[in-house]
């Protein structure tokens, strides 16, 4: 009897570090980046900050911030070596929200490149409508 080549079935164990499981379950597109998403504060396991090195086992609940946006997902399988995106799927469970619609999501500022250096005024412009505008003071 023989195995089907790449089933999730034999990369399964018990418990593998944090870092690994993101990576091989296609969360991050590098080892390293999983590593360094453990270390800037970006991955939480079990609603405690995670070091790369942190297990998890199945039942653990991993909170990451990948993309700009946050993701909740659960362990349904612990593995360690990287897999297909269908088999990838199988091991998670994502209970994060939807993204926001398009035209929902925050308007971008987009200049055109070939306009040049930004004027003073352009740039105060662009500090009030990103929020970062300040009131100005009379104190000359």
């Amino acid at each position: 009897m023989t195995r089907a080549h790449g089933s999730c079935d034999d990369a399964v164990m018990d418990v593998t570090r944090v870092d690994r499981w993101l990576w091989a379950v296609r969360v991050y597109p590098t080892r390293t980046a999983a590593t360094e998403a453990c270390r800037a504060g970006h991955v939480r396991l079990n609603r405690k900050p995670a070091k790369a090195s942190s297990t998890v086992v199945v039942g653990d609940r991993v909170a990451v911030r990948v993309g700009g946006r946050d993701r909740d997902l659960e362990v349904v399988k612990v593995v360690d070596k990287r897999l297909g995106a269908p088999l990838a799927a199988v091991c998670l469970v994502d209970h994060s929200p939807p993204p926001p619609p398009p035209e929902l999501a925050q308007p971008v500022f987009a200049r055109d490149p070939a306009s040049g250096r930004p004027t003073k005024r352009d740039r105060r412009d662009l500090d009030r409508l990103r929020g970062r505008g300040s009131s100005r003071s009379g104190a000359e």
